[in-house]
């Protein structure tokens, strides 16, 4: 099936039964069982991204967090008087749009495939049917988001950190 975006760019969603392997090297699925991964797996939907397209915008609503399956992604910020700010550029096996999954509040920074790429989205109503039904998958996933986000808050803090300590040095 084929979906037309405002940005005029045409992405292919696909069902694949996948190998559960590939989300076993997914950190975010660490500890999981072969039945817990099958679960995911089968909720998982295959999309396809030129280069250059924009996968979410910050500022949109969310409800699905990605797995890099092909390609390259690229997290960034538009800084007003500067552009486009890179914040990470993710590779295959690596996730990002968790946020998503837990809150409702709008994505925050800009996700662009900066190669074409292969990714596998997983919705919140999707991951919240698995949840229900199997409350230690639950449990395991909520724990490693909980670290996920905890890890990625303290590295945006250390960046914090030393923006103002450079700064301080700068001239005045």
């Amino acid at each position: 099936m084929m979906q037309k975006l405002k940005s005029s760019v045409s992405l292919c969603y696909e069902l694949v039964p996948m190998d559960v392997e590939i989300l076993r090297n997914v950190a975010l699925f660490e500890g999981m069982t072969s039945a817990q991964l099958r679960k995911l797996a089968a909720v998982l939907k295959e999309t396809k991204f030129p280069g250059s397209s924009h996968i979410f915008r910050e500022g949109e609503a969310g409800g699905s967090m990605f797995i890099i399956l092909e390609g390259k992604v690229r997290i960034s910020k538009m800084v007003p008087g500067i552009g486009e700010e890179a914040l990470a550029i993710l590779e295959r096996g690596q996730y990002f749009g968790e946020m998503s999954l837990i809150e409702e509040g709008p994505r925050s920074a800009d996700a662009i495939a900066h190669t074409s790429c292969t990714l596998y989205e997983l919705s919140r109503e999707k991951l919240d049917e698995v949840m229900f039904t199997d409350k230690e998958l639950a449990s395991t996933l909520l724990w490693t988001f909980v670290r996920t986000l905890s890890s990625r808050l303290r590295e945006t803090n250390d960046k914090i950190r030393a923006f103002f300590a450079l700064s301080s040095f700068g001239p005045r």
